[in-house]
């Protein structure tokens, strides 16, 4: 049941975007009864932020190569290739797109929220090889290596170069170490 429930979800938001999905068209899409999924989820915002979720972690798994430069590159090409799908280009919109009411605002956070806790696992290990300064916050990290992604797919609506992954985490990269280096009241480098 929750596998043909998530999908249904899925699709019509695909379809018809966060504000138009309804728990009634998804239990008849999905088959089941509405109680059913209620019962299971409690809110529709649950439900969208399951469904959100199981779609992001099967499109977008987080890497673990050993190396920081690599995770990163590997997770932004992922994105990269997500966004630039029919699916996840629709989704990354209507998410944008969302209004700023109160149960918008909470699923977009507990959207973003789920979605960092799980990417920021990369920041987290780099940190813990040494890759990375102590001091790192793992969120801002991909905040930082994702935003030029939706920027582009979102505001700017110009293509996704095959190297684009690269040239931001090379970026971004030489920025953090740069950043972290200590510095005195003044803000020089000592």
């Amino acid at each position: 049941m929750r596998a043909a429930v998530i999908e249904a979800t899925n699709q019509l938001l695909l379809e018809q975007g966060l504000t138009g999905l309804t728990v009634c068209e998804v239990a008849r899409r999905a088959q089941v009864n509405e109680t059913s999924i209620y019962r299971r989820w409690g809110t529709r915002e649950n439900l969208i932020i399951d469904a959100l979720l199981a779609d992001a972690a099967e499109q977008l798994p987080v890497p673990d190569t050993g190396s920081l430069r690599d995770d990163l590159i590997a997770y932004a090409t992922a994105l990269a290739r997500y966004l630039t799908s029919p699916g996840g280009n629709a989704l990354d919109r209507a998410l944008a797109s969302a209004g700023d009411d109160p149960a918008t605002r909470r699923l977009r956070d507990q959207y973003w929220d789920a979605r960092y806790a799980q990417s920021g696992q990369i920041a987290e290990r780099a940190i813990k090889r040494g890759e990375l300064p102590g001091t790192t916050e793992p969120r801002f990290v991909l905040e930082m290596l994702v935003a030029p992604l939706h920027f582009r797919i979102v505001l700017t609506r110009e293509p996704l170069e095959p190297d684009l992954p690269t040239r931001i985490v090379d970026a971004l990269l030489r920025g953090l170490v740069t950043a972290a280096e200590p510095r005195n009241r003044n803000g020089n480098r000592p």
